[in-house]
Order: structure tokens, then C-alpha cells, then sequence
């Protein structure tokens, strides 16, 4: 209740004049940041003015101040009395060739030297038209706007120091080797006619094993003997159909000796078809043994006796130091060698002495590590340009670059990832290239040895042309201009890197002996594009 009273109490409520005195001081010292931030830019400016504090102009950074208010060109950022585009007396324009529809640029070198800014003047062979010729045949390239006008524009600096200040380097144009070519992912493997999976020819059990996986072997090395009794039926039915044989060329000996007195013509006869069936069993006998791989003919064993027959058919096959081992190992006339086919390396083995040997099952398998196949998939759009003999690098995942050459190309795409298989043949003398390994590979479809290049930084794509900018001839001159003309160009391979800076070929638009701007070539850009700005 006496809270109530006291809020009508007219004593109590605040004087009028009270009331404005506080508004007043409020706002005051609300203006008090204010006025301190005013201060401080006054203080700024008057200690600016009078340790002669500038504000720098644009016409600083692209050249002189101008001395005089008439003598500097807002257009083109250098003094009027020297500026080439608003007075074209200073600088002729090199000639205008027009359109070139065979490299598809503006002023052409190629077809008049002249528009070439070199010291001296610029010539041409044919070979380099045809070298241009043959990149633009290649493959498609990009090509420039016909009705662009950028090729009529130059770009003007005021001084030396203008060019130093702003970082502009100008380098010459060269020429450089230069490979085009299409990339894909490889994986090397075995060549497969150089790889044997070897394995016993008939069942029995493994004897010994003369190898272990990671040797080398040469062509007719025994690796493994395999015990196998059917080596020995083999073994004696040549032996009997040697004995048969002698026995029946005996027999028909006799009796012609004594035809026509006891025996009669009926009997020689059948005696010779006794001995010619006799001959044919022993061929079969021959060819069972050859079978094997245990080649002998019966030349080899005639006048032996049959006791020195058996001895030597007794480790058929098997070379001497190996033989005196087994002679005092055993006596068994069943062992059949397993023999490398070729010089190679021992890369498995599943063969162990006592194993059973089963012909369906390989027991070693021999490589010819000295040479590999990678395996190329290749885009289906870039398979049509792969051809067999074309030179190709490949870098392992983990290795050294090597070169190959293309063997064969597959008439099909992969159904899967719808590539096209390429087959490339590798040298692989030190072993380097492991089977199962993936890498890259490089197919050169093109080369060049003597393609005009520019540094990569040089070139500038403007939405509808290539261009770089080309110093004018007489930009090292005292007295020259610092003039950079506007060229259009047909780029080629980019970024190839011979050595060093990558460096972008040029098929037509500039000729050896030209300089361009590369660090820095960007403000002239810039300069380029605001000047079109302001001309639209």
C-alpha cells in the first residue's frame, strides 16, 4: 500500500530540468569514440602531409607517373608520348596474313615469315610444316576462334624497370623431343610359352628331387627321377625285341643258304615276314622309350651283350655324375628323369622324395625369367591407334622404368571392364620384374625429335583461342618499346618434360628465335582482359 502512494507521491517524481541535464550527457559521451576516432585521423593525415606521405596511382605500377596531366594514357597505362596503340607510327604492326585454315590461326608464320618478331629474319623448311602437318593429323586439337580479334592486340609496358618490378622473365622459343602416347595400367606375368608345368609322364613315385624352388637350370637338366614300373616294361620290351630281331635275322639267314636244297621258297618267305614283324615291334619299342624322353635307337646297342645292354638301359637318360650316385643308391632300372625343357628358373615345387607321382599334377615348374609379358588394358577409345612394334615404357608400382615393344592386341574388349588387352614383351635379364606385379605403362604413338616447344606457363587458353604473348623484336633496345604482341597458337603435347620446366609444344604460331613472356605472364593477362573490358 505504501508503495502504491508513493508512485503518484508528486514529491517523488523527478524535476523536468533534472531529466534533460542526463539526456545531454548521455549523448555527449556516446560522441566521445567518435570524436577520439577523428582525432586520430587527423593526426594521420597531418603527420602523413608532412613526412609527404603519397597515395600511389595505378599508372605507378604499370609505369612512370606522368609528369604532365595530358602526357599518360589511362587506356593503356603508359605515358601518351610513348604509347604504340594510340599513336601507330611508333611501332608498325607486323603484316596481317589473315586466317590460315590449315593450322587454324591468325598470322601464320608458315605462311608469311615476316610476322615472326626475331632479330633476324625468320625462315622456315618444309619438314617443319610437315612435322605440324603430322601432329595436327594426330589427334584432334584444340582449335581457335575464327573471329576473335585477340591476335590484333599488344600489350605495352613503360620501361625496363616496369617489366623487372612486375617479375616479367622472357624466354626463347626452342625446340625439344616430344612423345605423344596413351597410359594404362599394367600387370606383368609369365610368358606363357616360356613357363612348363612339369609333371611325371606315368604314375609311380618320386625318386629324388634335384632342385629346389629358386635354382637355375639349363635345358635337359634331370630335376626330378621318378620311379615308375612301367619304365621298366618299356625298358625290357626293348631289350626282347632286340633279341627277337637278331634271332629272326639269323633264322632267315640260314635258310636262304639252304633254299632250294631242304628249304623250300615258302619257307624263306615266311621267315623274312617273321623278321619284318620282329623289326616293326622293335620300332615300337623304340617309340614307347621316346615317349618318355628316353630316346635310343637300336644302332646304339648293337654287339653289346645283353648284360651290357641292360647296364646302359639302366639309367636311360640320367648323365653321368648323376648316375655313379644312383649306382651305389640302387639297383632298379624303372627311373624316369623329369628334365627342365628350357634355360629357366625353378619357380614352385610340389615334389618331395616318396610322394606319389600322379601325371595330372605338376611336380615343379620351370620360368623363363629373362624375359615377361605385361598385360595392358586399354581404354576401347585409345585402342584403335595401338599398334604392334610401337615403343612402350613401363614403371612397377615399386621399380625402374623399362622399355618393351607391343606384340599383340586383342580383337575383343574385356566383358567386364570393357578394355582391350594389350601384350607387350619385356626384357627381364636381372630379374627386376616380378610376376604379379602392376605398374604403368606409356604407349608412344608419336615422337618428334625436333617439335618447337615454349615453357608450359607461356601458354594461355582466352574461352575461345590459345595465346601467348611474344616479345616485340626490338624489346632489348634502349631505345626499344616494351611491347608484347598477342599470337595465337595451336598447342600440341603439353606438359612434356624433357628436362626440367614442362615445357608445351606448338604446332603452328610461333617460330624458333621468338621470345615469349612466361613468370609473370599472367598480369599481362589481366592487362589483356581489362583492356578488353574497357573497349566493350
Amino acid at each position: 500500500m505504501s508503495d502504491t502512494h508513493a508512485a503518484h507521491d508528486p514529491a517523488a517524481a523527478p524535476t523536468p530540468s533534472g531529466s534533460r541535464i542526463r539526456h545531454a550527457v548521455g549523448r555527449l559521451w556516446r560522441c566521445v569514440p567518435a570524436v577520439a576516432a577523428l582525432a586520430g585521423l587527423v593526426g594521420v593525415v597531418c603527420a602523413g602531409g608532412a613526412a609527404g606521405w603519397q597515395v600511389p596511382k595505378s599508372s605507378a605500377l604499370w609505369g612512370e607517373e606522368r609528369r604532365a596531366a595530358d602526357d599518360w594514357c589511362k587506356e593503356h597505362n603508359v605515358p601518351e608520348s610513348v604509347c604504340v596503340e594510340c599513336d601507330r607510327t611508333l611501332l608498325p604492326r607486323p603484316p596481317r596474313t589473315g586466317w590460315c585454315a590449315e593450322f587454324g590461326v591468325h598470322d601464320c608464320p608458315f605462311c608469311d615469315p615476316a610476322v615472326a618478331q626475331t632479330p633476324a629474319p625468320a625462315s622456315f623448311s618444309p619438314a617443319d610444316a610437315d612435322r605440324a602437318r603430322r601432329a595436327l593429323a594426330f589427334v584432334p586439337r584444340p582449335p581457335n576462334g575464327k573471329k576473335c580479334k585477340l591476335h590484333e592486340r599488344r600489350v605495352q609496358l613503360a620501361s625496363a624497370e616496369v617489366v623487372a618490378r612486375l617479375g616479367i622473365v622472357i624466354e626463347p622459343v626452342g625446340t625439344a623431343p616430344v612423345v605423344e602416347g596413351v597410359t594404362a595400367p599394367g600387370e606383368v606375368g609369365y610368358d606363357p610359352t616360356r613357363l612348363a608345368r612339369l609333371s611325371a609322364r606315368l604314375p609311380g613315385v618320386v625318386r629324388r628331387v634335384e632342385r629346389q624352388v629358386g635354382d637355375q637350370v639349363k635345358a635337359g637338366d634331370v630335376i626330378a627321377l621318378i620311379d615308375a614300373v612301367e619304365v621298366g616294361k618299356a625298358k625290357a620290351e626293348f631289350q626282347q625285341t632286340l633279341a627277337l630281331v637278331e634271332l629272326r635275322a639269323q633264322a632267315l639267314a640260314q635258310k636262304k643258304s639252304l633254299e632250294g636244297a631242304t628249304v623250300t621258297g615258302q619257307e624263306v618267305r615266311e621267315a623274312e615276314a617273321a623278321l619284318e614283324e620282329a623289326q616293326v615291334r622293335r620300332l615300337l619299342a623304340e617309340q614307347s622309350l621316346a615317349n618318355l624322353n628316353l630316346p635310343i635307337r637300336a644302332d646304339e646297342v648293337k654287339g653289346l651283350s645283353p648284360a651290357e645292354r641292360a647296364d646302359r638301359l639302366r639309367f636311360l637318360g640320367i648323365h653321368d655324375p648323376l648316375k655313379a650316385e644312383l649306382a651305389k643308391e640302387t639297383a632298379s632300372a624303372n627311373l624316369l628323369p623329369v628334365r627342365a625343357p628350357f634355360d629357366g628358373e625353378v619357380v614352385a615345387r610340389a615334389a618331395n622324395p616318396g610322394q606319389a607321382a600322379d601325371p595330372s599334377k605338376p611336380l615343379l615348374v620351370v620360368a623363363d625369367t629373362g624375359r615377361v609379358w605385361l598385360t595392358l588394358r586399354v581404354r576401347s577409345e585409345d585402342a584403335d591407334r595401338v599398334k604392334a612394334g610401337q615403343h612402350v615404357r613401363f614403371t612397377p608400382d615399386q621399380g625402374t622404368t623399362v622399355g618393351g615393344t607391343v606384340g599383340w592386341i586383342s580383337p575383343a574388349a574385356d566383358e567386364k571392364t570393357r578394355t582391350v588387352p594389350v601384350r607387350v614383351e619385356l626384357p627381364n635379364p636381372d630379374g627386376r620384374l616380378r610376376a604379379g606385379t602392376f605398374g604403368t605403362a606409356f604407349v608412344v604413338l608419336r615422337r618428334e625429335p625436333d617439335a618447337v616447344v615454349v615453357p608450359s606457363d607461356a601458354v594461355h587458353w582466352e574461352g575461345c583461342c590459345n595465346v601467348v604473348f611474344v616479345a616485340d623484336r626490338g624489346f632489348d633496345r634502349t631505345d626499344g618499346y616494351k611491347v608484347f604482341h598477342v599470337r595465337k597458337v595451336r598447342p600440341g603435347a603439353k606438359d612434356v618434360t624433357p628436362v626440367g620446366t614442362p615445357v608445351t609444344e606448338v604446332i603452328a604460331g610461333v617460330l624458333p628465335g621468338e621470345r615469349v613472356a612466361v613468370e609473370g605472364s599472367g598480369l599481362l593477362r589481366s592487362e589483356l582482359l581489362r583492356n578488353n573490358l574497357g573497349a566493350g
